[in-house]
């Protein structure tokens, strides 16, 4: 079983446009909502690919209803606490014309100690079952910055591996704690180190660094670059799959999921992000987050390729 715990899980709205133009009056071709956040699309990829999930979430509101309706639709496991404050919206636009698609975030609203609480303790009972724990996005106001570390170091003493999705201080927190895996993109990396990322030298440095404040593994994603890993005696290089991309968000949550089913079905690592970066690109071929098509992932594993490095 895997567990994939946030925060900050949404509802999504995605609306379809032929074409948008800015500072007018637009229609939508197409609108759907969909229960997401990090956490959630990395359960929803990891049911399609036929795994045993559990999204473990805070949820609140009229729109935390919503949500908690879509995942007893899709038949996606799930634990979730209550709290006060309302789920957030995100919306996700998309222009066919102009091949783009544009997403406008609604920050999380704050949890209190007592729903800190029971949310912790939802995880502790669900880690004894647990090959894999996915920890994704950033953390609601109300979390300190250790709560991935307090999660990670639960997990090591339950055996199941620990893959932190995350920047900043809740990922740099969580490091000292041997996460299996620390992943991120770029920018969320620089973010991180407080320097910018522009060439493949500061990219390797800065995977470094994180390796040796107690990261086993680092990934960083970089979109249509493929991805880059790195374990402490190599780097390796994960061209991304040649496609026409619809709507790339979500596709690191993808990546994740990917890897997370590898390494629970005994590949290491870095065979894992084959299966990453397949799910990556499937995930870019739809609307929507986390909804990729089976036959899709299938279809892309075949091209896709994990090369060694010095």
């Amino acid at each position: 079983m895997h567990v994939c715990l946030g925060t900050t899980p949404a509802l999504q709205r995605t609306m379809i446009f032929d074409r948008l133009a800015i500072d007018q009056v637009n229609r939508a071709s197409r609108v759907f909502e969909h229960a997401s956040g990090k956490s959630i699309n990395v359960a929803r990829v990891l049911h399609a690919l036929g795994e045993k999930t559990i999204a473990c979430v805070p949820l609140g509101g009229e729109s935390g209803k919503i949500v908690r309706r879509d995942l007893r639709r899709s038949r996606l496991g799930h634990r979730c606490i209550a709290v006060t404050s309302a789920t957030r919206t995100c919306i996700t636009l998309i222009d066919k014309a102009g091949g783009t698609a544009t997403e406008l975030v609604e920050e999380a609203g704050a949890i209190t100690s007592q729903e800190i609480a029971a949310l912790f303790k939802a995880l502790m009972a669900l880690l004894p079952g647990a090959k894999t724990l996915v920890l994704s996005g950033s953390l609601a106001p109300g979390l300190a910055a250790n709560f991935y570390a307090d999660c990670c170091r639960a997990a090591n003493q339950a055996g199941a591996a620990v893959i932190v999705d995350a920047r900043g201080r809740e990922l740099m927190r969580a490091l000292p704690a041997r996460p299996m895996v620390a992943k991120c993109n770029r920018a969320e990396l620089a973010a991180t180190i407080g320097k910018p990322i522009d060439d493949e030298a500061a990219l390797r440095k800065a995977m470094t660094l994180l390796h040796e404040r107690g990261a086993q593994w680092v990934i960083v994603t970089l979109g249509a670059a493929g991805a880059r890993a790195r374990d402490g005696r190599s780097f390796w290089t994960i061209p991304a799959a040649r496609i026409e991309a619809v709507s790339a968000i979500g596709s690191g949550d993808a990546f994740a999921a990917g890897v997370a089913a590898g390494i629970a079905r005994g590949q290491n690592v870095a065979e894992s992000c084959r299966l990453g970066a397949a799910c990556a690109a499937a995930n870019a071929l739809i609307p929507g987050s986390g909804l990729l098509r089976l036959a899709d992932v299938r279809r892309l594993l075949k091209q896709t390729r994990v090369i060694r490095c010095r």
